[in-house]
């Protein structure tokens, strides 16, 4: 090959490895990602799509490069949804599977993540594993001593971090984090959780030997020999068409640059990583790719006195591996110090397996092209960066800071390398030797691990030296950087440094300085949260300089912690000044956690812990989820173009014409609904929901059309790029707020026998009170599932008119009925099978229904497959989430804190369509009485908007109802300046209020056990010392304030019909179906366990084991029907006692049979007298349809929580402490899947309260639709301590063998973090008003309604935002006091 000329197509194909298989490609599509071939060309479907965004962690491979000539393998884990399949060339792949599997036998990974019950939905754990075994595989590469047998060199904090990337909705991390601890070789094994490897009171040997043994040296080989082979032909892979090239030099990339490849107007792309692509959706197709990886000269990293040059496509993570190379020595320079801090800052960035492929020069081009808010441009910008430009071979070296102010690089300009200057400090006669370099990086944002972007990021470099004069410290020069705060790039706050530069630094100067730089940091009209990135970026100057202030003893009270003598030190000792904050930047990691679980042996299997169905082969990959299962001949794929207007009359859906030449086969709308059909997407008891917008779109998310092409890349891609032509004339303005549906009268009706009665004469307690509060306002938002699976639907045309459709469904049944109304065919022509759903928490049961019966409709016309699997933004759009409500209430109250009388008026904004909303009155009630509030009335309105159909989400109602509660308790205490614990306790119920309030499901008085577990919790959480250290930390610290709550939940349950069959077959073995849903839960699990329990009555040798016999199969709306929907947290113990009644069937028929064998035999093994039953003819399948009686339909479940928390005042960061709960399982039908579902739901009540933002446009259109604008909670934002104990209260005789429900209730507790985060701003406020000095009427310090979110800007908010200019104020002397 010569330099300066393209390679020719077809001189190479592409040869890669997945899990030690051979794969070349002669001709693929550049734009082909790892992830999209992997899943349609190949068996290996663990690797699952998430997100999309490289954001979830779902779709991570380990990636395996050889290098001959130091004959080593490097590896790497990677976002495979990112990357494109023609960057992997001579490259091996490993996915979960290549770990182990049913065959050839698990990897203890996989064992262990079963064994920890780290499993639930499994959507997310191969990814999972995939991420640890990376980690481990790392671990063993270094120097560390050799770890005891069975362990690894992986330390704790290492395993825990393996996964900070990985996102999981259902168990809530720490089951998580304890499978991947268990390999580190610095584990404490009494820190490990709840498994099912030992028993309690085992020594740590017996338990390290019950681990799945662990062996490094049989590690798997993720290189294959044949491939090192490949290695040695030269020639790199060229796709057709001359579409994709790799440049092995500047010279041969120059000339591509210049030559008809960008004259012709051509879109060409330059790759390295194609992470940009996860930020910047790219909807048009490139018809030139040119790979960078292969030029050495942009590759390089090169070191000498002057700094470190970066060549601009080496990766972030090989960056932070330099920088650190750098600080080795036993005392690093200045300069080393400040490469430690870069490299630092930068793993904090982004997610391991982004940074393991996405390059330096790649994220400073999208900041300079795009505007993208890089944390690297901002850091680099500080300690004076430059980069080198080439243009037609002519290099250009500028600062970064010109380089950024430029305009965008054109398409023949390349950023080649960046070089990082080593600093030392200035020695010159004014500073002698006594200068020092001050060097900080500064972050907010919502993760700390990174996955997240900032809100604002900053970095500073300074170099000072003491005053000769006076105790203080001169700046001698300062270079201060900021970006990401809604500017188009990190900029340098120039009129900032001059001010500061020479100045001996005092509250005064500092002062004006912050003042300047107020000025200076202003975010573009339309940034989100404007005022607090500014007064973050206050906040970090302040917190870089305050070491250095020549002030008071009060400036450093407690700001300094105890080290302030330290701070003012002349010489070297300066460089630590920094420190003085460190007790606000508490450690993410490691975690710790205690689980207390009393075992029922009672009816045994039932109450064991056994591990979790099916999870092993979740963690291998094995799992089959609806869009694993293979797609049929012919087999088509749809997407919805889904309307961006509320209210619109709609004219013309217009599909780009190359689309329709590249292969989209049709576009579905209402007007192919066949004769005889209805336009419905869905139905519940409360009313239908049309499938498509007829002529008039009546929403913002509604579904328009549906459009069908040859693979669903590309039917997303038509969707995306769809033009609708609107029009809104002769339409009234649409209803977006639910105070315009109140002037509208637009509401939805609430069935009389769901409609909630009110308690007691509100006037009369009203009349009672000493003091009241009146119109008080609280105002919620909604909540997105985020279900790793997102929805996805298979439909097959069959024979005689009939439709088998595959789903991921809570409700087959109403599916079924949907999908034969819509095509106007007899409900037996439909068949809906669901085998597991990978999450649904609400989700899957309306909006499922919707995206089945639109590819059921496809196929129909079609009369070819179709299927469909949601990108991520489509299902934000369209799921409509939790319900929004405006709750205004006023509550009577005595001088002792106990209410006498609550009024609410509550509008709740229902959406478009019915839904599930009319229950929400209801439940919203349930969840608030969970105190005696003496009286209780109430006016609660569902409010018809033009927004998507709200829907229900885990807990719909009771979750904002209980919430309602802490609300009013917490104002009420404000009011008295009470205690907020105490006035809780006060109005907690006795058992005669209880049955007032929840008439019908209180139960017997044994049964109420909230009161017991109220100060149980108080004792064993040492809530009375905890709240007096708490006070005592607040008393000594500025800027941290910590705060504690604990919080009570009454939950109220139904139980549903359920159906139920179980068969017995020839060899024994037996197989069982329920109408309940596989969602994670553990239903399947428990359900097992029953029909064990159940049929082990019939007393043969071999029962014993009858567990290990059993299977639980998928869903089919044909074969089992009345299977009725999967929610509300009893569908497993319903499930589990409509196959008892199975099970009793078939004892009852074996037992004559098993008498009769036993005269003959004595002991009768299980399969013999099954195979006895058969040669008689005894029926040995049962079906039953469980039918609750009335007296035990509806229970109460109860428990608490009590939360601390830390809030880092300068930046509004929470920092979750510890978390206690105490919940009453009755006797746990299995108490592993129970505790996985406290916890769990717990977390995701963390995301309510501290995190997730669903945010709209005023159009109502869903604007936080993936993972870069939507935060779940993630490892590092869980209670770093968490405890739970799973109470076996043993009073519930009328439950199924005195079980109760764990699915939905815990996530309630999570209220408690919530009112500690408000006790903790309120310590902030009254400090802030000390600071003020005033007594300002409009600032009340304790009376204030915290919203929910309580995200970082709303917490940082209620602190004050000025709070450091409070603080620097009052410290001024009068006459220099503004």
């Amino acid at each position: 090959m010569e330099d300066g000329g393209a390679v020719p197509a077809g001189t190479a194909n592409l040869i890669f490895a997945v899990n030690g298989e051979r794969f070349e490609l002669s001709t693929i599509d550049p734009s082909t990602t790892l992830l999209q071939f992997l899943r349609s060309q190949t068996r290996f479907k663990s690797v699952k799509l998430g997100c999309g965004e490289g954001g979830c962690g779902a779709c991570v491979v380990l990636l395996s490069k050889y290098d001959p000539v130091s004959d080593e393998v490097e590896s790497f884990t990677l976002s495979s949804c990112l990357t494109l399949i023609c960057s992997i060339d001579r490259c091996s792949i490993t996915t979960s599977e290549g770990l182990g599997n049913t065959k050839n036998g698990f990897h203890p990974i996989h064992q262990r993540f079963a064994g920890f019950h780290a499993s639930q939905c499994g959507f997310c754990t191969p990814g999972m594993c995939i991420s640890l075994f990376s980690a481990l595989t790392n671990a063993e590469k270094t120097r560390r001593a050799e770890p005891p047998p069975g362990f690894s060199k992986l330390t704790v904090s290492e395993a825990e971090k393996a996964i900070a990337g990985n996102l999981c909705r259902c168990t809530g991390y720490r089951p998580i984090a304890d499978a991947c601890k268990s390999f580190a070789a610095d584990v404490d094994m009494e820190d490990l959780g709840f498994n099912a490897f030992w028993k309690k009171g085992d020594s740590k040997e017996v338990k390290a030997a019950k681990l799945p043994f662990y062996n490094p040296s049989d590690q798997i080989c993720t290189f294959p020999e044949f491939l090192k082979d490949e290695i040695k032909s030269l020639m790199p892979f060229t796709s057709r068409k001359d579409s994709w090239y790799n440049p092995t030099s500047v010279k041969e990339l120059t000339s591509m640059l210049k030559s008809n490849l960008a004259e012709s107007g051509a879109q060409v792309k330059l790759v390295v990583g194609n992470t940009g692509s996860g930020y910047y959706k790219e909807i048009d197709h490139y018809d030139k790719y040119i790979n960078l990886r292969h030029i050495p000269d942009l590759s390089m990293i090169r070191r000498d006195q002057t700094g470190i040059e970066i060549g601009t496509t080496v990766t972030i993570s090989k960056a932070i591996l330099a920088l650190k190379e750098e600080n080795k020595s036993e005392f690093p320079s200045h300069g080393e110090v400040v490469f430690q801090k870069i490299a630092d800052h930068m793993e904090r960035i982004a997610s391991r397996f982004i940074r393991n492929s996405a390059s330096v020069g790649g994220n400073l081009v999208m900041a300079q092209r795009n505007h993208f808010p890089s944390d690297i441009a901002t850091i680099l910008l500080a300690v004076g960066s430059e980069v080198n430009i080439m243009t037609d071979l002519k290099h250009e070296k500028v600062t970064l800071e010109e380089f950024l102010a430029r305009p965008p690089l054109d398409s023949t300009s390349v950023l080649t390398s960046v070089h990082i200057p080593c600093w030392e400090p200035t020695r010159n006669a004014t500073s002698k030797n006594d200068a020092n370099l001050v060097f900080e990086t500064y972050r907010a944002a919502p993760r700390p691990l990174g996955n997240a972007l900032p809100y604002l990021n900053a970095a500073f470099l300074a170099e000072v030296t003491p005053c000769r004069t006076s105790s203080g410290v001169i700046i001698d020069n300062i270079q201060l950087a900021f970006g990401a705060y809604g500017s188009k790039h990190a900029i340098r706050a120039k009129e900032v440094e001059e001010f500061l530069a020479g100045k001996l630094l005092n509250v005064g100067v500092l002062y004006e300085a912050i003042k300047l730089l107020g000025a200076t940091v202003v975010p573009e009209v339309g940034t989100s949260n404007a005022a607090y990135r500014s007064s973050l970026a206050v906040s970090f100057l302040f917190e870089f300089l305050c070491p250095f202030v020549d002030a008071c003893d009060e400036f450093s009270d407690g700001l300094l912690d105890g080290r302030n003598d330290a701070f003012l030190q002349r010489g070297s000792k300066i460089r630590n000044n920094q420190k003085q904050f460190h007790h606000m930047k508490n450690p993410v990691l490691p975690l710790s956690s205690k689980q207390v679980v009393e075992l029922n042996q009672n009816y045994s299997p039932v109450g064991e812990p056994i591990a979790k169905d099916s999870s092993a082969i979740q963690a291998s990959g094995e799992a089959v989820y609806v869009d694993d299962i293979p797609s049929p001949t012919n087999c088509l794929h749809g997407a919805f173009i889904y309307s961006t207007k509320p209210l619109a009359w709609v004219k013309r859906v217009k599909i780009k014409p190359k689309y329709l030449q590249d292969g989209v086969t049709g576009v579905i709308s209402f007007r192919d609904i066949p004769k005889g059909g209805e336009n419905i997407g869905s139905k519940t008891m409360f009313g239908t929901e049309p499938l498509f917008a007829d002529n008039i779109t009546r929403c913002a998310g509604q579904a328009l059309a549906f459009v069908v092409a040859e693979t669903q890349k590309l039917a997303d891609m038509a969707a995306e790029s769809a033009w609708v032509d609107y029009d809104t004339e002769n339409l009234e303005p649409p209803i977006l707020t639910v105070e315009e549906a109140v002037e509208r009268s637009s509401f939805f009706d609430v069935p009389p026998f769901i409609s909630p009665e009110q308690v007691g004469d509100f006037s009369k307690g009203m009349n009672e009170a000493d003091q009241k509060i009146q119109s008080a306002e609280i105002k919620l938002g909604s909540q997105y599932h985020f279900y790793m699976e997102t929805q996805s639907a298979l439909a097959i045309p069959d024979e005689d008119n009939c439709m088998l459709v595959y789903s991921s469904t809570q409700c087959p049944e109403s599916m079924h009925s949907t999908i034969a109304r819509c095509l106007s065919v007899p409900e037996h022509n439909v068949r809906v099978i669901t085998r597991r759903v990978g999450g649904g928490f609400g989700g899957k049961a309306v909006r499922s229904m919707h995206v089945a019966t639109a590819c059921a409709l496809a196929a129909h016309k079609l009369s070819r497959p179709v299927r469909i699997y949601l990108n991520r933004k489509t299902d934000m759009v369209i799921a409509g989430g939790r319900h929004p409500m405006k709750i205004t209430y006023s509550v009577g109250f005595k001088s002792n804190g106990k209410i006498t009388a609550l009024r609410l008026e509550i509008l709740i904004n229902a959406g478009i369509s019915e839904d599930y909303s009319a229950v929400m009155p209801h439940n919203i009630l349930s969840a608030l009485k969970k105190y005696d509030w003496g009286a209780l009335s109430f006016d609660i309105k569902l409010c018809k908007t033009n927004h998507s159909s709200k829907t229900a989400m885990r807990a719909p109602g009771e979750l904002q109802g209980s919430f309602i509660a802490e609300a009013v308790i917490e104002h009420v205490a404000s009011m008295l300046s009470m205690k907020v614990d105490s006035v809780r306790k006060k109005n907690l119920h006795t058992f005669d209020s209880l049955k007032l309030f929840y008439k019908g499901s209180e139960g017997e008085p044994l049964e109420y056990t909230l009161p017991s577990i109220w100060d149980k919790l108080a004792r064993s959480s040492c809530l009375a010392k905890r709240i007096e250290t708490i006070q005592q930390f607040n008393k000594f610290n500025k800027w941290s304030k910590r705060g504690i709550s604990q919080v009570p939940i009454v939950f109220g349950v139904s139980l549903r019909p359920t159906p139920g069959k179980v068969g017995v077959l020839l060899d024994g073995s037996i197989v069982v179906e329920v109408g309940g849903i596989e969602l994670g839960q553990g239903l399947w699990t428990k359900v097992k366990q029953m029909t064990a329990f159940a049929l082990s009555s019939v007393k043969c040798d071999g029962t014993e084991d009858l567990l290990y016999k059993i299977r639980v199969i998928q869903s089919d709306s044909l074969s089992l029907i009345q299977g009725g929907l999967t929610a509300g947290s009893t569908t497993s113990e319903s499930s589990c006692e409509a196959v008892r009644l199975c099970c009793n069937t078939l004892v009852e028929r074996l037992m004559p049979l098993k008498n009769k064998l036993q005269e003959q035999m004595g002991v009768v093994k299980w399969e013999t007298l099954i195979d006895q039953a058969y040669l008689q003819s005894v029926n040995l399948s049962a079906s039953s349809y469980y039918a609750p009686e009335f007296t035990s339909t509806q229970y109460l479940n109860y428990g608490a929580a009590v939360s601390e928390v830390e809030v880092n005042l300068l930046t509004g960061e929470t920092t979750i402490l510890q978390s206690d709960i105490i919940y009453d399982c009755g006797q746990s039908l299995n108490p592993a899947v129970d505790l996985g579902q406290i916890e769990g739901a717990f977390v995701q009540g963390i995301g309510f309260f501290l995190l997730e933002e669903y945010a709209t446009n005023s159009d109502g259109l869903v604007i936080a639709n993936g993972t870069w604008t939507y935060k779940i909670p993630t490892v590092d934002t869980i209670p770093k301590r968490f405890n739970v104990e799973v109470l076996n209260s043993g009073h519930h005789q009328k439950r199924v063998l005195s079980s109760k429900a764990s699915g939905e209730p815990p996530l309630l507790l999570a209220a408690s973090v919530h009112c500690a985060t408000r006790a903790a701003i309120e310590e902030a406020r009254k400090q802030l008003a000390s600071w003020k000095g005033l007594d300002d009427p409009h600032f009340h310090s304790t009376i204030f309604q915290l919203e929910v979110p309580a995200t970082m800007p709303v917490a940082k908010e209620f602190c004050g935002l000025d709070t450091v200019e409070c603080f620097l104020k009052n410290l001024l002397p009068t006459s220099q006091n503004p």
